[in-house]
């Protein structure tokens, strides 16, 4: 994956959260025409579900189903321009398949169980909308079981759906917890089987909990790649994508050859003195350390952010590219927030000493 391509993909997904979190009522808009439409992407096997077939039962029997708040956004303001200078290079981080931290874990203090018996919405705010999400996405985001569910053996799926009828052509999920961190210090873990492809963007991340301002108030990205390039990119973000807040991103971007192909733990540890100012943040990728950040002045206080799961399609973030027809899932085998990282806090300080600081922009 070439710089430039890189470049471009991490503005587009600025300038696309920015749009995003900006629009009081987000307007229905056209679907989005690349000017390049006559692209053909190279052949690709049609991706093939690991569930293939399974129908949900939902909701279930005789269970009553949890109504969650209506969400109601809070933001406000223009986009700014998207700078047009160019960045230093970021040299992606080597991936190894190796853990450095001992095997000792701590017991989560909250940990969602997956019972099919259950509906997703006990767990998750469920967010719909075919509005683009200020990124010209193609996906439209429902609560139909279909897009999301719980499997038999205990593990959440988002799934993407792209169906040959045009009527409704590309449907997704797209989930915000209802439990936030809400600790000062502690660890959030996900093991993620990802779908890889052209025109996917799956994505496992934190915002605060409503209402707050963005930038201002911080975003963090622990797992998201695009396009199948099986690279992850761990940010820290709290600024907007122009001159003047250039030193306000933090970005570090791993190479995982064998991203879609079986479970990959990532983690980010957090520790935050009591008055909420500064504190230190470690991301991992299967045990080890891949980035530290230090937390913002001015940004939330950490324990009071959320969980953000979901797939995206097309867009500007991946190129204008469009996923086959195919179902595309993002399988979550366990989500937990545990008092400690693995290896405890002792360990923490050592990866935080020896694990280098994420570039910026």
């Amino acid at each position: 994956m070439s710089f430039q391509h890189t470049l471009e993909g991490l503005f587009n997904k600025g300038k696309a959260k920015l749009d995003e979190l900006t629009n009081n009522r987000p307007q229905q808009q056209p679907q989005y025409q690349p000017h390049y439409q006559q692209y053909q992407p190279p052949y690709q096997p049609q991706y093939q579900s690991q569930y293939p077939g399974y129908q949900p039962q939902y909701p279930p029997q005789n269970q009553p189903q949890y109504q969650p708040p209506q969400y109601q956004p809070q933001y406000g303001g223009q986009a700014p321009p998207i700078p047009t200078s160019s960045k230093p290079q970021r040299t992606p981080s080597p991936y190894i398949n190796t853990s450095t931290r001992p095997s000792t874990t701590a017991a989560p203090y909250w940990q969602a169980a997956f019972y099919p018996q259950t509906p997703v919405s006990a767990l998750f705010q469920q967010e719909t909308g075919s509005h683009g999400w200020g990124n010209n996405e193609s996906q439209n985001y429902t609560t139909d079981p279909r897009n999301c569910f719980f499997t038999p053996d205990n593990k959440l799926v988002l799934r993407g759906i792209v169906d040959p009828s045009p009527e409704n052509k590309y449907t997704s999920a797209r989930l915000i917890s209802h439990q936030k961190l809400d600790r000062q210090r502690g660890c959030l873990s996900a093991t993620l089987t990802p779908p890889c492809a052209t025109g996917i963007w799956p994505a496992f991340w934190l915002l605060p909990s409503q209402p707050f301002t963005w930038p201002n108030d911080g975003e963090i990205d622990i797992f998201e790649s695009w396009n199948g390039d099986c690279v992850n990119h761990s940010c820290l973000h709290w600024g907007h994508y122009n001159g003047e807040d250039w030193n306000k991103h933090r970005v570090v971007e791993t190479p995982i050859p064998d991203m879609g192909q079986r479970p990959h733990v990532f983690e980010l540890a957090w520790d935050q003195p009591e008055d909420g100012v500064g504190g230190k943040l470690v991301w991992y990728i299967d045990g080890r350390a891949v980035m530290k950040a230090s937390i913002p002045a001015g940004t939330r206080r950490i324990g009071d952010w959320k969980v953000i799961l979901n797939v995206a399609m097309g867009g500007n973030v991946c190129g204008g590219r469009l996923p086959e027809v195919g179902t595309y899932d993002f399988v979550v085998h366990e989500l937990k927030m545990s008092a400690e990282p693995t290896g405890g806090w002792r360990r923490f300080a050592e990866d935080w000493e020896r694990t280098r600081e994420g570039k910026t922009l």
